[in-house]
């Protein structure tokens, strides 16, 4: 993490594909800062891990993992059920996503097109819907709430055979913005980041499937030629949902070692 504190105590906060990579670092950013983290995935294993992590840090905040595939709506709904039981929620981080293309459209399937939808359009959907719904269960407006999606730089820029992932990041975007404009009047504050190359197993498994150099692939998506930290995401995340960002809403914020700007 780096030298900028925040405080989070008490507060309730949900995240999906928490049992590694991205949605790992925000969970343990959030326990760190003393919230009350319900980390939800489908890979109960890296789960465990994650919760493991989240345990050894000192201080007051904790974190317990429920089962969750994000195409699942009643998974989902579950889920944030869950969370409901452990106070009103705050905050909500969508970070679960998957990404398996290496070739062009004419190529890929019908059937690769549906999963890749289901998880990374429909499950942000069902996760906002349910994540809403629940916020503001109080009354018709939650003053201090925020969302946070992770979409990726994909949303904005697109890589080469990467054609239902481009699709849906970009879709992610939408379904951000379309609520932040909704909800900006009710309290609810809903951003997304746009993460370039972060040093996850979905970067790793991506660059294996297709023979990549992991130096060339960091030189050709970074100017500074390094991989980001998924805690670099978690810092970005951890600031959106504070009051320090209270002014920014609906935003594509890109953590991607200038890689847009190239």
């Amino acid at each position: 993490m780096g030298s900028i504190s925040y405080s989070f105590d008490d507060e309730v906060v949900f995240v999906t594909g928490a049992a590694g990579g991205m949605g790992r670092a925000i969970t343990l950013a959030f326990v760190a800062a003393g919230a009350r983290v319900v980390a939800a995935d489908f890979d109960d294993e890296q789960g465990a891990i994650t919760i493991a992590h989240a345990e050894a840090i000192p201080g007051s905040g904790s974190a317990v993992f429920v089962h969750c595939d994000v195409g699942d709506d009643a998974q989902v709904a579950d889920a944030v059920a869950e969370t409901a039981r452990l106070g009103p929620l705050k905050y909500a981080v969508n970070a679960a996503a998957i990404e398996n293309e290496t070739v062009p459209l004419h190529l890929s399937s019908l059937e690769k097109f549906d999963q890749m939808m289901a998880v990374n359009v429909r499950g942000i959907f069902s996760s906002m819907f349910h994540e809403i719904t629940t916020m503001l269960a109080g009354g018709d407006s939650a003053p201090g709430c925020a969302i946070v999606n992770i979409a990726s730089t994909n949303s904005l820029r697109p890589q080469p055979n990467q054609p239902a992932y481009t699709a849906a990041k970009h879709a992610v975007l939408g379904l951000t913005k379309s609520a932040a404009i909704d909800y900006a009047g009710k309290g609810i504050r809903i951003n997304a980041i746009c993460p370039g190359s972060i040093d996850t197993p979905m970067l790793r498994n991506a660059m294996e499937r297709r023979g990549r150099d992991p130096q060339e692939v960091a030189n050709r998506l970074s100017l500074i030629g390094r991989f980001g930290r998924p805690e670099e995401i978690a810092e970005a995340t951890m600031w959106l949902c504070s009051e320090g960002s209270t002014f920014t809403l609906g935003h594509a914020l890109a953590v991607d070692a200038g890689y847009l700007a190239r």
